[in-house]
């Protein structure tokens, strides 16, 4: 059975377009995976990590049959094969997959934090993901998307 699950992507290196783009296209042939919906492209400047350049972030709606660890092991997959490599944490990428939401499920392993860890206080991802699936409701918090991003907005205006 099929999982809707929300993935937020960003790239700060190369063509940073062309990176997501290409990241979203490497997902739509996979097995298991079918991207249903796709957020508008935002700017944004960099949060944490070292002195670099702004990010182009976009949210994803997926439906898939993998289970949270293969999804996982396919995003990274997809990183290695656009040329990510993981140096400073934080820092400058070619691309950069994570999963936000698997269905309603709260997941902590050694590998994997689902819903992620700190999307609900990063307007990067609140503000794709509120494009595509505003209505949503983060499984831990009880709060919807458009709920999270109202308060990161009055938190940090």
């Amino acid at each position: 059975m099929a999982v809707v699950c929300y993935i937020g992507l960003g790239s700060n290196l190369g063509n940073r377009e062309a990176n997501l783009r290409n990241a979203l296209a490497q997902l739509g042939e996979c097995e298991g995976i079918e991207v249903t919906k796709v957020s508008s492209f935002f700017e944004t400047e960099p949060v944490g990590g070292p002195p670099q350049g702004n990010f182009l972030n976009a949210a994803a709606e997926l439906r898939t049959t993998l289970s949270p660890e293969k999804l996982l092991d396919r995003l990274q997959e997809i990183e290695r094969d656009l040329g990510r490599v993981r140096t400073v944490k934080w820092g400058p990428r070619t691309i950069d997959l994570d999963i936000l939401l698997y269905g309603d499920a709260a997941i902590r392993t050694e590998r994997l934090t689902v819903p992620h860890a700190l999307m609900h206080e990063r307007r990067f991802v609140l503000r794709p993901l509120g494009e595509i699936a505003p209505d949503v409701v983060h499984p831990v918090m009880g709060k919807t998307v458009s709920e999270l991003l109202e308060r990161v907005d009055r938190a940090d205006p």
